[in-house]
């Protein structure tokens, strides 16, 4: 199940309002092109609240933080929301994406043994 760009833009900026504040983004119309530390001056703190709403907003189907460790400094200070939403519209595009996972099967039954005990 694949999400377009713009509902996803639309979800990105109510994380970024819950994380920066309302009052900052007065200013600031984020679109594709806004960057996270020209525009919005995200600090380190912020990317890591950030990083858990994406967490809990997707269920674990998007990594940030391995997102961003595969970028190279300078392209981060460059990264722009538009980079991050279309990384999100990937992971929600790949096979499983926000389907309920199923809770791991614990048994309190023991396993029968190799000699039939």
């Amino acid at each position: 199940m694949s999400a377009p760009f713009g509902t996803v833009l639309a979800e990105l900026t109510g994380m970024l309002v819950e994380v920066i504040g309302e009052d900052f983004l007065v200013d600031v119309e984020v679109s594709g092109e806004t960057t996270f530390n020209e525009d919005l001056a995200l600090e380190s703190i912020e990317f890591v609240a950030l990083a858990e709403k994406l967490q809990e907003r997707y269920q674990g189907q998007v990594d940030f933080p391995a997102f961003l460790a595969g970028l190279e400094i300078e392209e981060i200070m460059a990264l722009a929301v538009g980079q991050l939403v279309d990384h999100i519209t990937r992971c929600l595009g790949s096979p499983g994406a926000l389907e309920p996972r199923p809770a791991p099967v614990r048994s309190t039954e023991r396993a029968p043994s190799r000699d039939g005990g």
